[in-house]
């Protein structure tokens, strides 16, 4: 039996989303399209690209941004079809009259931080190879806090004013913003950069969800913030009714079913929308995703696989799961926030929204996997907890001048609303969302039948 080569490669990726700040459209394909790893690495910004090279496909994504690919069987030979969406492919196939051929866990994730690869041969269906283009080393940074939080916040800083000054350049740009450290570290540093570079700080405004009738603490933490700061005026509260919380929507939104993202999905919708209603042209907004990732700010007790020496001693693995050639590791969804960044990109493009977080830019990872975290808390649960509010409060003091306050960890969805609204919003069974995601496709081809 001879091997047919892919017919065609179909992709349905969004061209005017990649926002590449040292190289244009065309010379970041080319560089996937080789396969150069030093090169990809290089390219700074937020991307998901597809190249073709003779018989190869090569895909590559950074880790605020899904691509996802499913190849399909065509009469003339197969196609690989890319896309950011499950549903895009589905409506691709279906359109093609090949909705019989799909199922949602067909679709395939490219991991962040590597090149996936494809060789452009038919049946049996072709096994990808991920090329790793991001490599960063661990512990590298001396154990002297004041030296990690100015090279940790540095870091941030340069990325978010390399955004503002080559992408954001005019506008109003909105900061998603709970008075936590990360949506606070970015929305001090973003205030700072506009004035560092002659721009009026008047462009900037920071929303807050708040549900109505739910009196959720994020609204007066964030004006206990801001107030703290002196910049109280830049508050501005989105209010929505409890009923526009909808989990279903949510799952279908975020094209997944792990339920801490679906919670987080289900709010930030709810804080797009709001905004979009109040301010139809509003484009740019800036948010702390990656923020918890990269300082290992999730409560170890609360996963029964994780133990204080895998997350300090697996390199990025909040960031990327256990690896894509790890048993662990999904082939549909990839892993840690490489799979968890729908939960905000999702939302955001629904709403007409280019939503972008600094703590996501490989720079910053870069730094953030060189810390001596072992070093600093001698394996200890309660040390590496205190950790991120130290290095935050420090990097933005020397960065800024300005003494930002730290409050106690609270997730997004859990700010918003009080404990018995969040019980009537969200199912206690976490397979419920599993279920209804399969359903719906489910209902679909029984539909097209």
């Amino acid at each position: 039996m001879h091997e047919k080569p892919i017919q065609r490669v179909i992709d349905l990726t969004d061209q005017k989303a990649n926002v590449l700040f040292n190289a244009s459209l065309e010379e970041a394909r080319q560089i996937v399209a080789a396969g150069d790893l030093l090169a990809v690495r290089r390219l700074q910004g937020s991307f998901a690209l597809v190249a073709v090279q003779g018989i190869t496909v090569r895909m590559a994504r950074s880790l605020d941004r899904p691509l996802r690919w499913f190849i399909a069987k065509r009469d003339d030979g197969p196609c690989l079809i890319a896309a950011e969406r499950i549903d895009t492919i589905h409506r691709w196939l279906v359109s093609e009259r090949m909705a019989d051929q799909f199922h949602p866990s067909y679709t395939r994730m490219v991991p962040a931080h590597h090149i996936t690869e494809v060789g452009l041969v038919g049946c049996p269906d072709p096994a990808p190879v991920h090329r790793r283009f991001f490599e960063p080393k661990l512990h590298r940074l001396p154990a002297v806090l004041d030296v990690i939080a100015e090279a940790y916040v540095s870091a941030a800083l340069r990325t978010i004013r390399s955004w503002l000054t080559l992408r954001a350049r005019t506008g109003p740009v909105g900061v998603c913003f709970s008075g936590g450290l990360d949506s606070g570290t970015v929305f001090l540093l973003t205030y700072h950069a506009l004035r560092e570079l002659g721009e009026s700080p008047s462009r900037l405004k920071a929303f807050t969800l708040s549900l109505e009738g739910e009196n959720g603490p994020d609204l007066a933490q964030a004006r206990s913030f801001l107030d703290a700061v002196g910049l109280g005026y830049f508050l501005e509260p989105i209010t929505a009714p409890l009923s526009s919380i909808d989990w279903r929507e949510a799952v279908l939104v975020l094209e997944d079913y792990k339920p801490l993202d679906v919670e987080a999905a289900a709010m930030t919708l709810a804080l797009c929308r709001g905004i979009r209603q109040r301010y139809p042209d509003w484009r740019y907004l800036l948010d702390g995703d990656g923020g918890d990732e990269n300082l290992k700010d999730y409560p170890i007790e609360d996963n029964p696989e994780l133990t204080i020496r895998s997350v300090l001693m697996n390199r990025m693995l909040y960031q990327e799961g256990w690896g894509v050639h790890s048993l662990k590791h999904s082939q549909t969804y990839s892993g840690g926030l490489s799979r968890g960044c729908a939960r905000s990109y999702a939302p955001a493009v629904l709403c007409g929204f280019e939503k972008f977080s600094p703590f996501t830019a490989p720079e910053v990872v870069e730094v953030a996997e060189s810390i001596p975290f072992v070093e600093l808390t001698d394996w200890q649960h309660d040390r590496l907890y205190r950790l991120k509010g130290q290095i935050l409060t420090r990097g933005v003091e020397l960065l800024t001048g300005l003494r930002m306050p730290s409050f106690p960890k609270r997730r997004f969805q859990h700010g918003t609303v009080s404990a018995n609204g969040f019980k009537r919003l969200f199912p206690a069974d976490p397979h419920a969302y599993r279920r209804w995601f399969h359903g719906h496709y489910e209902q679909a081809a029984a539909a097209a039948v």
